[in-house]
């Protein structure tokens, strides 16, 4: 019996695939990350003032086994569900969190972005992400406040002083443009449990656009790369998609799942 994924998404805001990603695809994508990342390109996001890769953005726009990926029938089907209709890919991104070097990401709100700096009318989308390493409390592992998307939209504890068009860099970057404060963080934390989101390569986990989530510093020896596909309902594109392209889609033509011939990496 197949387990309905969208009552426990309802309560928590996240939820675990059951069936992680095939070997073969897990394989293909890490060498489809490794070749980006050795490109000088501008979808390539740098920790600040290194050379350390920090994070690759809309690859799947020029990489055709990734361009396959977010076609993949379990992939799809999941974002269909949890969203309730029909989507495309609004953002996809792959953070890197290298070994003794990748940065923490702060607590925050992925809808923030979406909904002030793209005009996103509603929360109506989903990040599906997957684990390209395996994750465990001591890599910089995604941390969620269970339950804090029923509280909707919180107040940004950035960009109040920011003019209109700021480098889009910062929303990208360590410091990013709209965060949570510590504060207010604390306050959730009484009522939604902080819960570390770890697991093996491969594994598949849903989150929604308003759960409070952080990451940690990867204090460890071993990488700790993450991609994350969000799916946005087609019902709910961008009013004002100002960034890169390679950061906000504007083809909002719904997904068609891999054939069963598509559903092998090139």
């Amino acid at each position: 019996m197949t387990t309905d994924p969208t009552a426990g998404f309802a309560t928590t805001g996240f939820h675990r695939a059951a069936v992680p990603l095939s070997a073969n695809w897990l394989a293909a994508v890490r060498e489809s990350v490794a070749a980006i990342s050795a490109q000088r390109r501008p979808e390539v996001v740098y920790e600040e003032g290194t050379d350390v890769v920090r994070a690759l953005h809309g690859c799947h726009r020029f990489d055709p086994n990734l361009a396959r990926l977010v076609r993949l029938p379990e992939l799809l089907g999941l974002a269909t569900r949890l969203v309730g209709g029909e989507v495309y890919v609004y953002q996809f991104k792959v953070n890197l969190k290298r070994p003794r070097a990748g940065q923490a990401w702060p607590w925050h709100q992925d809808y923030a972005f979406w909904h002030h700096e793209d005009g996103m009318r509603r929360a109506d989308a989903v990040n599906l992400a997957i684990f390209l390493d395996d994750v465990d409390d001591t890599n910089g592992p995604l941390t969620v406040l269970s339950g804090s998307h029923r509280l909707g939209l919180l107040d940004p504890g950035g960009r109040a002083d920011e003019p209109t068009g700021h480098d889009w860099r910062r929303d990208v970057s360590a410091k990013l443009t709209y965060t949570v404060p510590e504060a207010t963080v604390a306050e959730l934390s009484r009522d939604h449990a902080p819960v570390r989101v770890t697991g093996e390569a491969g594994t598949i986990v849903a989150f929604h656009p308003n759960i409070v989530h952080s990451s940690s510093d990867n204090l460890s020896a071993r990488g700790r790369a993450i991609l994350l596909v969000t799916y946005n309902a087609v019902t709910n594109p961008a009013t004002r998609p100002l960034r890169p392209e390679f950061l906000v889609s504007r083809d909002a033509v719904p997904l068609a799942a891999l054939t069963a011939a598509e559903r092998v990496p090139l």
